[in-house]
């Protein structure tokens, strides 16, 4: 509960949101580095794997197509992880306690770190395609296959975003938030972003297949490329809703626990 000061009117849950959306994009592009960061890591690893391992995985040279929907997912989940630090700095240098004593709704601070991370990893995917296009991506998809592995690409940033959020909000410091998100970074090279899992040992398949990142890299190279998506983008939709539901709950629970202990 905020603890608002004697017949102070709360502000608007839009306007609160608003202030704090553009409060974070402003800090974000404040930030040049971790934001060039964001699209320069994806852009490189592509090159890599493109010029560098693509002709020993695929001498055809069409790995550019397979690899590019991996690299889009890598680039949201590592723009997603700097919210986890965005949010653990706010919750420990006092501006939280600030914005609680206020006629507003501090939970909209996390939701303007939500809003501005969606909108900059959006930024940073759009740059990514473009240089994939430059290095011979060539998708096979129409309007609607667009606007559907944008859907896919936009739920995923959304869920994880959530999901590093709730993280800043219960670890200790900037720096263990940062440790904590890194580990969820290791995800993608655990699925098929990079290589088929056919081509896994027996026991990594069954991890490979069965985790969240896998069905979704999936639905966007079936509909970038022009292949079946079948059960995948059920999956895909699944994984993300099911996180995103409890990143949302965990993230609530940690700001009023965070809140009530001070």
């Amino acid at each position: 509960m905020n603890k608002l000061q004697p017949n102070a009117k709360s502000a608007s849950f839009a306007a609160t949101n608003a202030v704090f959306i553009g409060r974070s994009i402003r800090h974000s592009l404040r930030n040049v580095e971790s934001l060039l960061m964001a699209i320069l890591l994806p852009v490189m690893l592509m090159l890599m794997f493109t010029y560098v391992f693509g002709g020993a995985i695929d001498p055809s040279g069409d790995y550019v197509n397979y690899v590019v929907p991996g690299i889009i997912l890598l680039c949201a989940g590592f723009g997603s992880s700097s919210t986890a630090v965005d949010v653990a700095t706010d919750m420990t240098n006092g501006i939280i306690d600030r914005f609680r004593t206020m006629p507003i709704r501090s939970l909209g601070v996390i939701t303007g770190h939500v809003a501005a991370s969606l909108a900059r990893n959006l930024l940073a995917t759009g740059i990514v395609i473009g240089v994939a296009l430059l290095v011979g991506f060539r998708p096979a998809a129409g309007t609607l296959e667009w606007l559907g592995a944008l859907g896919v690409i936009v739920l995923f940033i959304l869920t994880f975003t959530w999901l590093f959020a709730a993280i800043g909000l219960v670890t200790g410091s900037p720096s263990s938030a940062g440790g904590y998100g890194f580990v969820l970074l290791f995800l993608p090279y655990l699925s098929s972003a990079f290589v088929p899992t056919s081509t896994m040992p027996a026991w990594l398949q069954g991890v490979a297949n069965h985790q969240p990142i896998t069905p979704v890299i999936e639905t966007i190279r079936g509909l970038l490329t022009g292949t079946p998506v079948k059960e995948h983008v059920w999956w895909a939709i699944g994984w993300c809703a099911a996180i995103l539901v409890i990143a949302l709950v965990w993230s609530m629970l940690a700001f009023r626990r965070r809140g009530s202990g001070r």
